[in-house]
């Protein structure tokens, strides 16, 4: 893995410098890819150390400088290091994507504190420390970008995901505040607001109450062509306007709609939630299952092959770690981040 010594920042051609958390794989990995594929060096975070070597390898085949920092940004000494890192090796920071996060879904009976708190303090401090981080640099290069990962799920009332869609309405209430007031310092702050993609992270989300039925819905819906979207074209998107300063976007018509509804409608909206929460697992089990293990349970013939898509998308985008020795593949270390509502 790349490390740094706080020698002389090392740039070649002063190319800019991008700094991507929840990069080790997912839609961090990818928006980190275009990244570099657009010329940016990058610096990529994650909780895991072994999966960053295995999406370092992945990004310098673009023909840029990674630096890997394994870290955690939710909590303010690491994010603290992640942007001093950054400084140290390459004397710049031009855009920062926070992406990193965590998903627990299941009924609010079964979520506990601790699932608060956790769902906090990976998505929302993920967002806010790197950013108060990196913007005295910012600031005294008189300009930077700044992108924010939402969710449907920070304009939208979904059920079944408490803990994030709390975190998530955090967010995009903080990135909005930013864009308003640092404008007048050049540093433009992009909302993006995705509906489902197509990651394969669901086998890294965190299930509750009946596990099971919670694992088969959500995994269904993120692997139907024209509810979720393609996470190489939603990558794309995202980069494309964060370069060019556009303060929101949304990325699939299911998102917009929902979005739209609840500004427009935000009593009627919970209402309607209401009407499809009755469909839903109901449970209180309090225990957390990794998709990864619900499935390795078994699941029928037919689930199988109507998340092919998902299944796929697992092995392009580093959902598991490695190939263990027997010749099966090992999840990667359970964050639940990516999935993108």
């Amino acid at each position: 893995m790349t490390t740094f010594s706080g020698a002389r920042p090392v740039n070649p051609g002063e190319r800019p410098v991008a700094v991507v958390t929840g990069a080790s794989r997912g839609l961090g990995l990818l928006v980190a890819r275009e990244l570099g594929l657009r010329g940016h060096d990058l610096v990529i975070c994650a909780r895991s150390a072994h999966g960053l070597a295995a999406a370092e390898a992945d990004l310098a085949t673009t023909g840029v400088q990674v630096l890997a920092v394994p870290a955690d940004v939710g909590r303010r000494s690491d994010a603290r290091r992640l942007i001093t890192a950054a400084l140290e090796r390459f004397g710049r920071l031009d855009i920062l994507v926070a992406n990193a996060g965590v998903i627990q879904v299941g009924p609010v009976a079964s979520m506990r504190v601790e699932d608060y708190e956790e769902a906090l303090g990976a998505i929302f401090w993920g967002f806010a420390y790197p950013v108060l981080a990196a913007l005295p640099e910012m600031r005294r290069r008189g300009g930077g970008r700044i992108v924010a990962v939402t969710s449907v799920g920070g304009r939208f009332p979904a059920p079944h995901l408490a803990p994030y869609v709390a975190a998530k309405f955090a967010v995009a209430g903080l990135a909005d505040a930013l864009r308003a007031e640092l404008r007048a310092d050049g540093i433009s702050v992009t909302t993006v607001v995705p509906g489902l993609m197509r990651t394969g992270s669901p086998r890294n989300a965190l299930f509750k109450g009946d596990s099971s039925a919670e694992y088969r819905w959500f995994t269904l819906s993120d692997s139907i062509p024209g509810v979720s979207t393609d996470a190489e074209r939603a990558a794309r998107r995202i980069v494309e306007g964060a370069l060019r300063g556009r303060g929101q976007i949304v990325l699939t018509p299911a998102a917009k709609i929902a979005s739209r509804l609840y500004g427009l409608a935000p009593a009627t909206t919970v209402r309607l939630v209401g009407l499809v929460n009755r469909f839903l697992p109901a449970g209180t089990n309090p225990h957390a299952v990794p998709g990864h293990a619900v499935e390795a349970a078994g699941v029928p013939g037919w689930f199988a092959a109507a998340t092919r898509l998902t299944d796929r998308a697992a092995d392009r985008y580093h959902q598991y770690d490695d190939v263990t020795t027997t010749g099966r593949r090992r999840p990667a270390a359970a964050s639940g981040a990516d999935v993108g509502w």
